[in-house]
């Protein structure tokens, strides 16, 4: 069976957490027209969704919020997203 790669590719991405939420969300997430950010209890507890392709999905507190190379918007859990992703320079 023939193996494959991921070729690879920039992405913008953003870590939803209570601090990164407080400074405030970066510009490519402000703008986006599908996702939804909130927080309650004073800001102990946060959350959000993205409508995506697949339908409407939940982003937790430590997710990553990426902007693909189509302009769509998915949440990545953190131990995947370290494993997958690495700093653009």
């Amino acid at each position: 069976m023939p193996k494959y790669r991921k070729k690879p590719v920039v992405i913008e991405a953003w870590q939803f957490t209570k601090e990164s939420y407080k400074e405030g969300a970066p510009q490519f997430i402000r703008q986006a027209k599908d996702i939804d950010l909130w927080s309650q209890y004073g800001g102990d507890v946060i959350g959000g969704e993205i409508k995506t392709l697949e339908g409407v999905m939940t982003i937790s507190e430590g997710d990553y919020i990426i902007k693909g190379v189509q302009g769509e918007f998915y949440p990545c859990k953190p131990d995947i997203f370290l494993a997958t992703y690495e700093v653009a320079t």
